[in-house]
């Protein structure tokens, strides 16, 4: 795989790390971006080996936006368009199967937070910076953030950072849900990917499910959600599943082999 703007650095654990290289604007999101990404998260997916999968920036900023330069000049139908790539690409992201971590090393605004909302959850650095600026340019966001920052952080915080455009850091970002680890910077990557190695070491196939049906549960009514566990909870029972080697070797004291 070969690309200008993403890095990939693939451990023997399994562990992805992609890193936005594109220091010089602020690892921007531009059409090339997202074509990388596409491939990126094809890539991923296909391989086997991979089990954890981790996206950070280069620079002081892990996002910080969509290229405006790239955007001025589109008319109406363009714009459109470029906000439905930005949505595909993130909701591929939000489908893959395994574990998508953000390790958001500075700024995450615009694109960059809506990014980093596309991943299942998000470890940041405490000089992280975080907002939805889009109502300054005269725009809204175009990559779903009107979708997923209410689920992730309720209606109201919601709406006030859209409406106010206010940038928050990484503590206020942990009080409301938007984050759910935050340590200092020359901490983050190393608290990262132990995460990333303790999720490794767990079951793969239910680390998947698990991912899947919480999901699909959380826009689904409860009664439904609570019957797809149960139909996904069965199929990691029986003769050479991966739950009856998990209870064996939990019985037989050992480590199971995955």
């Amino acid at each position: 795989m070969e690309f200008k703007i993403l890095d990939l650095n693939l451990s023997d654990e399994g562990i992805a790390l992609v890193t936005i290289n594109r220091p010089e604007a602020m690892n921007a999101l531009n059409t090339l971006f997202f074509q990388e990404m596409d491939r990126m998260i094809e890539n991923l997916s296909d391989n086997p080996q991979v089990k954890v999968m981790i996206i950070t920036g280069s620079g002081k900023a892990f996002v910080a936006g969509a290229d405006i330069a790239e955007m001025v000049n589109k008319n109406q139908q363009e714009g459109s368009d470029f906000s439905r790539t930005g949505q595909n690409t993130f909701r591929s992201l939000e489908k893959m199967e395994i574990p998508v971590i953000a390790a958001i090393n500075g700024f995450a605004l615009g694109g960059g937070l809506e990014l980093a909302m596309g991943c299942d959850f998000r470890i940041a650095s405490s000089k992280a910076k975080f907002g939805q600026p889009e109502v300054n340019l005269g725009l809204i966001p175009g990559y779903a953030a009107t979708q997923r920052l209410s689920r992730l952080v309720g209606l109201g915080d919601a709406l006030y950072l859209l409406m106010s455009a206010d940038m928050i850091g990484a503590e206020d970002a942990l009080r409301i849900g938007l984050v759910q680890k935050v340590v200092e910077p020359e901490q983050l990557m190393e608290e990262v990917m132990k995460v990333a190695r303790n999720i490794a070491s767990k079951g793969p196939q239910a680390v998947k499910k698990v991912k899947a049906v919480t999901r699909k549960g959380f826009l689904m009514d409860f009664d439904k959600g609570s019957e797809l566990e149960a139909e996904e909870f069965g199929t990691l029972f029986g003769k050479g599943s991966e739950g009856e080697e998990g209870m064996k070797a939990f019985l037989e004291k050992r480590k199971p082999e995955w």
